[in-house]
């Protein structure tokens, strides 16, 4: 058994850099016109800035989730601590949009060695009755970080400029480097297998050559690498059933209902809801007419309710079935989604945030209960694989997210930009919208319940 004081620095340790990365992945997007207008970057280079970061940390979350199962998890974690908070410090002193974008890149994988084994650190460091409440607090931090993130953000960029996004968070990675070489053991490893570098160079390149098609979507040059990257998946998922020591162990998907489940759940909801603060922060303030710093204070609504209930839905999933709880919260985030539905020029501020506290209700019940779902249904030795593969489940529901938004502006508005003319076009598009992610929650629901008992023992 692990001792208090280390479970303690895990905890707080993972929940710091739980938070860092959403939150750089946020915060940027609100400082892009900054940055354009000073690299005189136009909207297709300007796309690859947050791009880029969701690219390189979805190709490298389950092959470095697979390196730290064999190498210890303590020196990968440690590693992208260090690479993340380089990365950003270069990011702010880069001088052109080429440094830029690369610098960008490898914060994209110093995430991805965060996020595909501080999940597993701090399960090990837990016993299996705890396992909900401690990932509820990790859980809080993320949805903090992506939720607070166009905020502070914002507020950042207008009162000292967009580098200082970059720069805030490196005192956070000294602080977490620190603390993981004062307490975290590594203690975590299984040296004596192989890595299928074959396999992630597959999966990498199909990663990435789906996000592609997404981005081209609805146009038809989207066929082309949308079907490339589906025959690079499905070659990479023969070879991981041909191979001994695979990449990741399709077995789990295959033959682990719940862990099948309760990453397509998770996929699903990410898919459903990454973009909501987008569309609103483009309502509010085009339609509405309010300050960025109002749309701030407006959306942060959300993460508070989710900060306060992820805990407590965290530790009622090591008491009642996740299933339950998670397939729940997907149900109230599909309510609050329906909801946006009417969403009109006239709609009132308390209108908006209702919903708003709906959809954090929704989330902190959902995501919680589904993390322990998810790590609870394998083995000690594959925490890494899990948790990597969590991960990709958020980082391509990201990116399908946005898929999704953007198809649908480009149907209703064209290339046009926004205008006092074309608010009317904005709110459908933004009505759609939220229709299409509602039906998304809703199918999530049935996904969610279907993925079996965690506690058959409780029968609850």
């Amino acid at each position: 058994m692990t001792d208090k004081s280390v479970s303690r620095v895990a905890l707080f340790v993972s929940t710091i850099t739980s938070f860092i990365t959403p939150f750089m992945g946020s915060a940027v997007n609100v400082a892009l016109p900054a940055i354009g207008r000073e690299f005189r970057m136009g909207p297709v280079a300007l796309g690859w800035i947050p791009t880029i970061f969701l690219l390189s940390g979805s190709m490298f979350l389950v092959p470095f989730g697979r390196i730290a199962d064999i190498t210890g998890r303590k020196r990968v974690f440690l590693w992208g601590i260090i690479l993340f908070s380089l990365a950003s410090a270069l990011c702010a002193l880069a001088q052109t949009e080429t440094a830029l974008i690369a610098f960008r890149f490898l914060q994209g994988i110093g995430g991805a060695m965060i996020f595909g084994t501080g999940t597993a650190i701090l399960i090990s460091c837990y016993p299996p009755e705890k396992r909900g409440a401690v990932l509820g607090v990790n859980v809080a931090g993320v949805y903090i970080g992506l939720s607070i993130g166009p905020f502070v953000g914002g507020l950042l960029t207008h009162y000292f400029g967009w580098r200082s996004i970059f720069l805030a968070v490196v005192p956070l990675g000294v602080v977490a480097v620190a603390a993981v070489l004062w307490k975290i053991k590594d203690e975590w490893s299984s040296r004596e297998e192989s890595f299928d570098a074959w396999g992630a160079l597959l999966y990498a390149a199909s990663l990435v050559t789906l996000m592609y098609g997404l981005s081209l979507l609805p146009h038809g040059s989207a066929l082309v690498p949308l079907l490339l990257g589906t025959l690079l998946l499905v070659a990479f998922g023969a070879r991981e059933m041909e191979i001994k020591e695979p990449l990741v162990d399709l077995r789990l998907f295959r033959e682990n209902r719940s862990f099948t489940f309760s990453n397509l759940a998770a996929l699903i909801n990410y898919s459903a809801t990454f973009a909501v603060s987008f569309l609103l922060s483009l309502y509010l303030q085009y339609v509405k007419g309010f300050s960025v710093r109002t749309v701030g204070i407006i959306l942060v609504s959300q993460p508070i309710i989710q900060a306060l209930f992820s805990p407590l839905a965290g530790r009622l999933s090591d008491r009642i079935e996740p299933r339950l709880l998670a397939s729940m919260g997907m149900g109230i985030t599909a309510l609050g989604l329906c909801s946006f539905i009417f969403l009109s020029p006239d709609s009132g501020l308390l209108y908006i945030v209702a919903n708003l506290v709906l959809l954090g209700f929704g989330f902190a019940l959902f995501s919680s209960p589904n993390v322990n779902a998810v790590m609870s249904s394998v083995d000690k030795r594959l925490y890494g694989v899990a948790s990597g593969t969590l991960g990709t489940m958020r980082l391509v529901g990201q990116m399908l997210s946005m898929g999704i938004t953007l198809a649908v502006f480009s149907a209703f508005m064209k290339d046009g930009a926004v205008s006092s003319a074309t608010y009317r076009l904005l709110v459908d598009s933004a009505r759609v919208t939220f229709a299409i992610m509602a039906l998304l929650c809703l199918g999530g629901v049935f996904a969610s319940l279907s993925r079996g008992s965690i506690h058959p023992e409780t029968g609850k």
